[in-house]
């Protein structure tokens, strides 16, 4: 049976032996790099299943490391390991490619429920009906069903839950939002995305003013919650 593997960039020691010794316990195989240059070369030399990353290290930033391993088409998720009250770098982080963070200091039974999400979604890979909560998305007939009833979605709406639903647990920021069901229409901003996720969750959420599913990140963006796998 396969072994899921895990690179840990982080160039705190204390922090590295805590992550290591609870990631193996869970039994995954645990790689470890201490600063961004090595981090890099470990990663592209072979490819681990999940990265968690830290952003400032010695030698080369998270960032630069998000950036490398995109451009070669390295797929992998990327937890970033942030400092609190840092939302400018969180943005930036997963507009380079980052899939999702956790803020220091942070409890590690949430980085762990992270990784397992991650690992399991990665693992079962896309089918064309996305449960979640009494709902059910037909990607290729481009329906909405819940509790068995057909919801009329507008070609927006459609697209943004297409969008959200297809990326289960990752935060997305309103830019990465408008450029993917947008576009290139310059009459739209952030508020057009706000609008919309308001009519979607009306149409998906039991209660919409409190979300279950497209779950407001504070001065970050959105988060997709609660796909049944």
């Amino acid at each position: 049976m396969h072994r899921a593997s895990i690179l840990l960039i982080e160039d705190d020691s204390a922090l590295l032996r805590g992550l290591k010794d609870n990631f193996e316990a869970q039994d995954y195989d645990v790689r470890l790099a201490r600063d961004g240059d090595t981090g890099l070369r470990t990663a592209l030399a072979d490819p681990p299943d999940l990265l968690i990353l830290d952003i400032m290290l010695p030698r080369m930033n998270g960032f630069e490391i998000c950036r490398g391993l995109r451009a070669k088409g390295l797929e992998m998720p990327i937890i970033m390991l942030t400092a609190k009250g840092q939302e400018q770098d969180i943005i930036r982080g997963l507009e380079l490619g980052a899939d999702d963070y956790v803020t220091k200091p942070f409890s590690i039974r949430e980085l762990l429920a992270r990784v397992k999400a991650f690992l399991r979604r990665r693992e079962s890979g896309v089918s064309s009906v996305l449960a979640f909560g009494e709902c059910k998305l037909h990607l290729t007939a481009h329906k909405l069903f819940r509790n068995d009833k057909e919801v009329e979605l507008t070609a927006k709406e459609f697209r943004l839950l297409e969008f959200f639903a297809r990326r289960p647990g990752r935060a997305l920021t309103r830019d990465q939002i408008l450029d993917a069901v947008w576009g290139n229409d310059i009459i739209v901003n952030h508020r057009s995305v706000d609008r919309c996720i308001t009519t979607l969750r009306a149409k998906i959420e039991a209660e919409p003013h409190h979300p279950e599913h497209i779950v407001t990140i504070r001065d970050v963006g959105y988060r997709f919650e609660g796909l049944k796998i």
